[in-house]
Order: C-alpha cells, then sequence, then structure tokens
C-alpha cells in the first residue's frame, strides 16, 4: 500500500531486502514478491469447517497449508507509473472472493491482487485508476506485511479492496485522499451503486506518531445487497514509536448499515490495540488485543444467527533471518454466545484456544 500512496495501514520498516536485485536507485523497474506457508491446530479439535477459525486466510485443522505465493511489478517514467500484482493461493482467492472462477464471467480474476496506474501531475498530487487493497483498516493482505499471521475481525469483515479512481494531495506530514469506486470487493459490476472512499492522514514531524482517519460509504440506488439501502463505514488507524524496540498500534472501526426491508439501521465495530516490541534484530513480538461487536448487524458469524461480542488475544513471535521470518502464534477466542466455537463431539463452547505457525519469506 505504500507503494499506492501515503495512505498504508500497518507501518513497515524499509529493508532494501524487499528490493529486486534487478531494481537500482535510478532503475525504473522494481520487482518483488513473497510466499508463506502455515500449519493451525485448534485445541477444541473441531472436526467440521470452519474449524473454529472465523476470521480470513487460515480455515484449517491439524494440516500444513500454502498461504499464498506473490509476485508485484512496479514500473514509473516520468509522471506516470504501475503496479501488478499477482497472487496465487488461499489468500489471493479469499481476498477476491467476488472474482472466483464462475463469478462475473471472469476465471483469472481472483489472481490480480492489485492492479492500477498512477499519474502524478506535481509531488503534491498522484491519481490512481484501476483495483488496490483499502485504505481501511490496520492490517495487510500479504503476510510478509504484517506481524501477526492470523487476521483480525475487523479485517475479516472488510472491506479488502477497491476498483476505480482516486485522487492523493499530500503536503508535508498532512495527506488528503478522495475516490469513487465500485461497491467494495467487487472489481466488476452493473449495479449503479458506487463508493465514495476517503482519508485524512496526518503525524508528527519526528514521525512518532501518525493518525489515519478512513471513510467509506455508498450512493446510488442500494447498497451491495439488495436489502441494504445505504452504508457507511468509520475507521481510525494510530501508529506510535516509543522507542527503537518498542511502538504501538491502535485500530477502531464502526460500520453502518440501514436496512430497507427490517426499516432499522444495523452496525458492527471493533477496536483492536497491536503492542510491539523487538528485544533484537533477530526477534519481534506482537500482542493483539482485539474487541469485535455485531449483535446489532448479522454478519456471518455465529451462523447468520444472532450477533455476538468476541475478544480475541493472539501472541505473535517474528524470528527473522535476512528474507525469511519464522512465525509461531498462541490465539485465545472468547464468545459472548455460546453456540460461535465446537469441541471434537460437535457441542458448543464461548472460548477456542489455537496454535499456528508460519513461515514467510520476501524479496
Amino acid at each position: 500500500m505504500a507503494a499506492i500512496s501515503v495512505s498504508y495501514s500497518q507501518e513497515i520498516a524499509a529493508d532494501s531486502a524487499k528490493i529486486s536485485a534487478q531494481a537500482t536507485p535510478t532503475s525504473p523497474f522494481k520487482l518483488s514478491g513473497s510466499v508463506d506457508a502455515y500449519y493451525r491446530f485448534n485445541f477444541n479439535d473441531p472436526k467440521t469447517a470452519p474449524y473454529n477459525n472465523l476470521t480470513s486466510f487460515t480455515n484449517s485443522q491439524n494440516s500444513f497449508e500454502l498461504g499464498m505465493a506473490s509476485i508485484k511489478a512496479e514500473h514509473t517514467m516520468g509522471k506516470v507509473g504501475l503496479v501488478a500484482d499477482l497472487g496465487f493461493g488461499r489468500r489471493a482467492e479469499e481476498f477476491s472472493y467476488n472474482d472466483a472462477p464462475g463469478k462475473n464471467g471472469f476465471v483469472s480474476m481472483a489472481l490480480v491482487k492489485q492492479a492500477f496506474i498512477t499519474y502524478s501531475p506535481s509531488e503534491h498530487v498522484k491519481l490512481t485508476a484501476g483495483k488496490w487493497a483499502t485504505h481501511v483498516g490496520y492490517e495487510l493482505l500479504d503476510a510478509s506485511a504484517n506481524r501477526n499471521y492470523s487476521m483480525s475481525y475487523m479485517f475479516t469483515n472488510g472491506p479488502f479492496f477497491h476498483t476505480g479512481v482516486r485522487a492523493d494531495f499530500v503536503f508535508e506530514k498532512t495527506g488528503f485522499m478522495v475516490g469513487i469506486a465500485n461497491p467494495t470487493d467487487y472489481t466488476t459490476t452493473t449495479s449503479s451503486t458506487k463508493t465514495l472512499i476517503a482519508q485524512f492522514s496526518t503525524g508528527t514531524k519526528d514521525d512518532k506518531l501518525k493518525g489515519y482517519l478512513n471513510y467509506q460509504g455508498y450512493f446510488g440506488q442500494k447498497a451491495s445487497t439488495p436489502e441494504a439501502a445505504s452504508l457507511n463505514q468509520l475507521d481510525l488507524v494510530l501508529l506510535g514509536t516509543i522507542s527503537s524496540k518498542f511502538s504501538l498500534g491502535y485500530n477502531g472501526t464502526v460500520q453502518f448499515v440501514k436496512d430497507e426491508v427490517e426499516k432499522k439501521t444495523k452496525r458492527w465495530l471493533g477496536s483492536a490495540l497491536y503492542i510491539n516490541y523487538d528485544p533484537t534484530s533477530f526477534l519481534g513480538l506482537t500482542w493483539r488485543n482485539e474487541f469485535f461487536s455485531d449483535q446489532k448487524y448479522g454478519l456471518k458469524i455465529n451462523n447468520g444467527n444472532t450477533g455476538s461480542n468476541i475478544i480475541e488475544s493472539t501472541l505473535s513471535a517474528n524470528f527473522k533471518v535476512d528474507n525469511f521470518k519464522f512465525i509461531p502464534e498462541f490465539r485465545l477466542d472468547n464468545s459472548s454466545k455460546k453456540d460461535i466455537f465446537f469441541k471434537s463431539d460437535g457441542t458448543s463452547t464461548k472460548r477456542t484456544f489455537g496454535f499456528l505457525m508460519a513461515v514467510v519469506y520476501s524479496f
């Protein structure tokens, strides 16, 4: 996302190893990529999908899985540039779920994570057209860009990406973005509905504190579902650097949908704190604590039944050697309702605990 504009969510330290050997400081072409794989075990030992996993990309039990193989090409020439970002695997398929084979007449569109063209008429303005990962939220699609491998409930409930046009304006430490796109997570559509997206960002002179206020909202005849007349989402990301070894991240979001069938407004919301500690260049620790509520919305969590509150706590270690990361992770999910998670005998439970280990290589 940093390649698009200043509107990225999770801060990633600059790493020369991620730049292809084909790219030099004066070269207009850059090539990067990554591969990730993981093993997940849930100690409730559920026997049926989704195996007590209600967030993106890790729907498996006692199995070694490929996450995604990714390749990204960037080219600039004068004021014009392009990005083509392709992904292969579960992450890419779930990310572009509306472009899966058999949907919308496109077999291969799900492979395209991002594809856009940029034009910068001045150093303060950048125009973008195409498909890009959303500005909303703290976490990112690529495993190499996150310190936790498993995803939050806020990330899972979107948005994932936008297809349309946008304009970014940057003046020193302050930025503003506004754009118009298809309904959220649609590469192609026949709907007259469009999405208004916007972001305001600012930070201190020393970059130790940064903030991003994000928005998406539908306008037109209908929102993404026949019963929804409007959708509005506000999202806040805060990034704070306390020292060279200690930093914090915060993400809070709320989404409102006006339901024309039930004649009422529904909502879901979430809030998460990320505590990052890097005692050495070899080891980094991240502790994510998230509160998520869909009591007045009715998301797909809980198999379409009445919503619930969920608190999840995830502790991840990042062991780093050059371009390689090994991520062992422990995750505890607690629900306010009992029919969210399941034991091996099929009975329901409010709590589930799991272990995951992942490997990530990026260049």
